[in-house]
């Protein structure tokens, strides 16, 4: 990994220094547009309305508009603001880690520890996680001023850069307003139907299967060209349900009995799976016996 900014983490009087990685990566597959008569690639170019060039990406500036006037901010600008050449990670406050909603993280990026010794990072990620707290800090990155939560991750101490609060929209919905009647039975139905697919949750198990699927088109298209069959390859794919309006409770009942039904076949399936190995094993053992028992037969003759 390559780190993506160097500075310290500071809170009172202590400095910690660190650097930042990228905690996530995208694995999508990457895609062009082309014209659909002739395949050519299409390409954006950035072009001057005044002189109608193309213009290179270094000779590209930015600008603000209000309406009736334009000023230019160059790159030099942008860096001589002090929140941009502050190289440190503010610490605002400590606050309790079930306060921060999920809602307001936006990216992730690892901190390792950038010294020496990493006696004082060791020790902010043990009183972070014997607190549990979550640090609320302040940082530039990328030419932004961003407000962060720094947490524990494992062994690893990390910051999650968050939205602003004006940047979460309010969830205002009316038809929530209107009153709901939940009877006793329906929500007994619905607390079985979770605890029939409680499970801990292991993130490892899930593919993007999207992606996945794209992956196997475009190799059966290198392979056979365009013309190809997707049923083939995908196989048939059967239609989702769901569009049936039925009664809730119904549907509870359906999804549970469902749910049984499939624990059911699984352990049939796999009682039969004993069965046959036991049944073998047997099998064998009876196998190798017999040759023994006609060799004392000769013997006993």
């Amino acid at each position: 990994m390559r780190a993506v900014w160097k500075g310290a983490v500071t809170f009172g009087l202590v400095n910690v220094p660190v650097k930042l990685y990228s905690a996530t990566e995208d694995h999508d597959v990457s895609l062009h547009q082309v014209h659909d008569k002739d395949g050519g690639r299409i390409r954006y170019q950035r072009v001057c309305e005044i002189d109608g060039e193309v213009v290179p990406y270094q000779n590209i500036d930015k600008a603000y508009d209000d309406g009736e006037r334009t000023v230019i901010i160059t790159d030099q600008d942008l860096k001589s603001l002090p929140a941009e050449r502050s190289r440190e990670i503010e610490v605002v406050e400590f606050v309790p880690t079930e306060q921060v909603d999920p809602i307001m993280f936006d990216r992730s990026y690892y901190l390792e520890p950038d010294s020496a010794s990493n006696k004082a990072y060791v020790l902010l990620r043990e009183a972070l996680e014997s607190t549990d707290r979550t640090a609320i800090v302040r940082m530039s990155l990328r030419q932004k001023t961003r407000l962060a939560a720094l947490r524990v991750h494992g062994d690893v101490l990390m910051v999650q850069t968050l939205l602003w609060s004006d940047e979460v929209r309010a969830a205002e919905f009316p038809s929530l307003d209107e009153p709901v009647k939940i009877t006793k039975t329906e929500l007994d139905l619905s607390k079985q139907l979770i605890e029939s697919l409680a499970n801990d949750f292991e993130p490892d198990q899930y593919v993007d299967e999207y992606q996945r699927d794209l992956r196997t088109l475009i190799e059966a298209k290198l392979e056979q060209g365009d013309a190809i069959d997707t049923a083939a390859t995908f196989g048939e794919q059967p239609e989702e349900g769901g569009g049936e309006v039925i009664d809730l409770m119904e549907a509870l009942r359906q999804s549970i009995a469902a749910k049984r039904g499939g624990e059911s076949d699984a352990a049939s399936a796999s009682a039969a799976s004993d069965a046959s190995t036991k049944g073998k094993a047997k099998s064998s053992s009876a196998s190798k016996k017999a040759p023994a028992k006609r060799k004392a037969a000769e013997k006993a003759g």
